[in-house]
């Protein structure tokens, strides 16, 4: 029998109401489940609303009985933050030392995070007060780790030892790259496993063709001077979406993109062009280069291009996907860092986790290393592009 996970079966629910029962079975043959499935789910989720479909091992409550047990939860919570401070304030109020005694004395019946919390005392105070059994290279130690750990999950689990090493050295910590490798591996910290995907290339046709004038050289020295562009496909619960790019070698940035149902030249190179010319101006000659997919060799799109008098084309040759590697890096770290995931997601859901990848992850806040680890934002600051 196939299981469906919460959100499918929530998002069919919501989908049959929308319709009315008039469209029940239309649905079910849509959605691919048994004519029994949606009203099972439809009667679940009129009895516990927003408790349905909780898994095995989960209670199913109602509305009244998830209220009641949260209020129950904070209860307990207030409770117990009030009989800490009823222990401990007095120790607060006669200094730092005499906090951290109160906590180390009272770390097996509380957790010291909770502790710290309730009485107003930061982690760090914490253990620099513990000098007594901590020394200052086991404090630093015992701070590097939280904000290794932290950097790791922050960075979406993605980022290895030089990455992170990066970012420390930002917030003011001095440590190598060897260091941090062996941190993570005693903290079980192992980032995301790159995985191989198909190319969506078809280049057995008779369209325009140009040659490879980028010639690899992926270097350049000026925005605007070689754009790089290339589709994949993602896979989703109903079918495919199509994601096309187009990056800036100078910064590394995508300045263009489409994501389509469908692989037509007016769903994914068009779109994709025409953001990118409105975010960046051509004002020299203008290097395009890409693969010899249809969506590109086609005389619409090639028409849109000749139309700006400093575009110049260029194309990978036939089945060689080194001549395009930097998109092809792209795909591959876009894929290992957003796509590779255990479930699934919804066409609407996927076009939210794009955007946010792509505009405020990878061109904003992600550190790469062809820019010396800088994020692209402080790369274009120093450049003077924004």
């Amino acid at each position: 029998m196939k299981n469906y996970d919460r959100t499918f079966k929530m998002n069919a629910v919501k989908l049959s109401y929308k319709r009315g029962k008039g469209q029940i079975a239309s649905i079910e043959r849509e959605l691919g489940i048994t004519a029994s499935c949606l009203y099972r789910w439809r009667q679940d989720f009129e009895k516990f609303g927003a408790g349905s479909f909780c898994g095995t091992g989960y209670l199913k409550l109602t509305l009244d009985q998830s209220t009641i047990t949260n209020l129950e939860k904070k209860v307990k919570d207030s409770e117990l933050t009030l009989e800490i401070l009823k222990r401990g304030s007095k120790h607060v109020a006669l200094g730092k030392i005499m906090t951290k005694d109160f906590i180390e004395d009272n770390k097996n019946k509380f957790s010291i995070l909770k502790m710290c919390s309730a009485l107003g005392v930061s982690r760090t105070t914490y253990y620099r007060r513990k000098k007594q059994e901590l020394s200052n290279t086991e404090i630093r130690i015992n701070i590097l780790k939280e904000e290794i750990t932290s950097i790791f999950y922050e960075f979406k689990q993605i980022c290895g030892c030089r990455k992170i090493a990066k970012e420390l050295e930002k917030r003011g910590f001095k440590i190598t790259d060897s260091h941090v490798a062996s941190y993570m591996k005693v903290l079980g910290l192992y980032r995301k496993a790159k995985r191989k995907y198909k190319a969506t290339t078809d280049s057995l046709h008779n369209h325009y063709v140009f040659p490879n004038v980028l010639n690899r050289e992926f270097k350049v020295t000026d925005p605007s001077q070689v754009w790089v562009s290339d589709i994949t496909y993602i896979q989703t619960m109903r079918g495919f979406l199509y994601l096309t790019i187009i990056m800036d070698l100078f910064d590394r940035k995508i300045i263009g993109w489409s994501l389509s149902d469908t692989m037509s030249t007016k769903a994914t190179t068009l779109p994709a062009w025409e953001m990118a010319v409105n975010n960046r101006k051509i004002t020299k000659e203008l290097i395009f280069h890409s693969d010899r997919g249809t969506q590109y060799a086609n005389k619409i799109f090639t028409k849109s291009l000749d139309s700006y008098k400093y575009v110049r084309r260029s194309m990978s040759r036939k089945q060689n996907h080194n001549d395009n590697a930097v998109s092809e890096s792209f795909f591959s770290i876009f894929k290992r860092e957003l796509i590779h995931r255990d479930k699934l997601l919804s066409r609407k859901q996927l076009r939210i986790e794009v955007y946010e990848y792509i505009e405020n992850w990878y061109n904003k806040k992600r550190r790469h290393g062809f820019l010396g680890y800088k994020t692209i934002e402080e790369f274009d600051r120093i450049n003077k592009l924004s």
